[in-house]
């Protein structure tokens, strides 16, 4: 009986450590219409120019459920929300749903992705681009760290 007890308070702290690990792993957030105005551009309030509402670099990737590239680049995604955690943010927005926003920023083929520096202005690539190339325009463009030549 002793040995039942120990097992079942071992495996429910796993369990609680398991689920408190899985909430701190960070993934890309989904955006609507009214999000994306909180925490990345009111064009609304902004329609001249670009005036980012985020506190730090981001990335949009505007995708559809049923695009087998955007399926290809999603893990890639949730691997660099994780990797760059506390460095850049990660949104995705579902054209499907967000057909305004895919009409804002003309989206007329998917993936694409919005890269947004925390000053300046942002860039925009289409395509199911490699993890490497993700991760030079990250720190290159987004971060602002030079490689070595």
């Amino acid at each position: 009986m002793k040995h039942i007890l120990k097992l079942g308070l071992i495996l429910a702290f796993f369990s609680i450590y398991a689920v408190k690990a899985q909430e701190t792993k960070a993934v890309p957030e989904h955006l609507t219409v009214e999000t994306f105005k909180e925490k990345v551009y009111n064009y609304e309030k902004n329609p001249d120019e670009w005036v980012f509402e985020g506190k730090l670099p981001a990335i949009v990737d505007f995708y559809a459920d049923w695009c087998k590239p955007c399926k290809i680049i999603a893990p890639i995604m949730e691997e660099l929300s994780e990797e760059y955690k506390g460095k850049i943010v990660i949104y995705k927005v579902n054209t499907e749903q967000q057909r305004e926003l895919s009409r804002i920023f003309g989206i007329r083929s998917i993936p694409s992705v919005l890269f947004i520096p925390k000053e300046g202005k942002p860039q925009m690539t289409q395509g199911a681009l490699p993890k490497e190339t993700f991760k030079q325009v990250i720190d290159e463009f987004l971060l602002g760290i030079k490689k070595d030549q």
